[in-house]
């Protein structure tokens, strides 16, 4: 696996394609708007998931899941060296988890801050936990994003939950 350079790749951008593809199908099925991909240092899909907090559980994200399976199937080393792609940054939730871990690299479509204005400009009200980005959660992660060619199409996505 090399280094992240400050540039998002193609590699990159397919798989937070197919995080977005996730989180659309996450709307489809009646919940919010979130996709993530744990992929191992040989770029292997190991787990995918999408929100599934409709039923009243507030702690079913995508990247928490995959914090779970990755602590019950991987060794550390494997851990350390994985990648998770999210179609937006995750929540201080899950960065918390990822963190705890020890998850490698998180690479992800749209950031915290661009969720929080676009929730802000719909009016829409904020949610029982404080929006911070990740290095504000888990500064030890490397993080990469957002991806500007994927914004419109997220922005869209959460504009459709919030009926804008």
């Amino acid at each position: 696996m090399t280094a992240y350079d400050g540039t998002l790749t193609d590699t990159d951008l397919t798989r937070l394609r197919r995080c977005v593809q996730l989180a659309t199908e996450a709307l489809a099925s009646g919940d919010e708007p979130f996709g993530s991909v744990l992929v191992d240092a040989d770029g292997n899909t190991l787990f995918e998931d999408h929100n599934r907090v409709q039923g009243g559980d507030a702690t079913q994200h995508p990247e928490f899941a995959i914090a779970r399976w990755a602590a019950e199937h991987l060794t550390p080393e494997q851990r350390r060296t994985a990648v998770t792609y999210t179609s937006g940054e995750h929540c201080a939730m899950c960065s918390a988890a990822h963190a705890w871990v020890g998850l490698g690299k998180i690479v992800y479509a749209t950031s915290t801050e661009q969720l929080t204005d676009w929730l802000n400009e719909w009016g829409v009200a904020p949610g029982p936990v404080a929006p911070l980005p990740i290095r504000a959660v888990a500064p030890g992660v490397e993080v990469a994003g957002p991806a500007p060619e994927l914004a419109d199409e997220v922005r869209a996505l959460h504009a459709r939950l919030h009926g804008v």
